[in-house]
């Protein structure tokens, strides 16, 4: 596997997952209080807590894309 090409599967792997964090934010915030009671009902949660792990969730998930794809792009781009 050359440079070049995992310069790109990173690039990609960076892109998609930007956009399915951007997806689930806007999900998210257009559904929110209809998502926070259903979610809250199915796990016996409060509405707060079920927020709060929403907004843990996202939060994660941009750590790990960073982490995992967009700093290896970065890398790579560099190298």
């Amino acid at each position: 596997m050359t440079l070049a090409t995992l310069t790109t599967f990173f690039g990609w792997m960076a892109v998609i997952h930007l956009v399915v964090l951007s997806f689930a934010a806007v999900v998210i915030y257009a559904l929110g209080d209809w998502a926070t009671a259903l979610h809250a009902r199915m796990f016996g949660l409060s509405q707060d807590t079920t927020r709060q792990t929403f907004y843990n969730w996202l939060a994660l998930y941009k750590l790990l894309i960073f982490v995992f794809a967009v700093v290896p792009w970065l890398a790579l781009k560099i190298m």
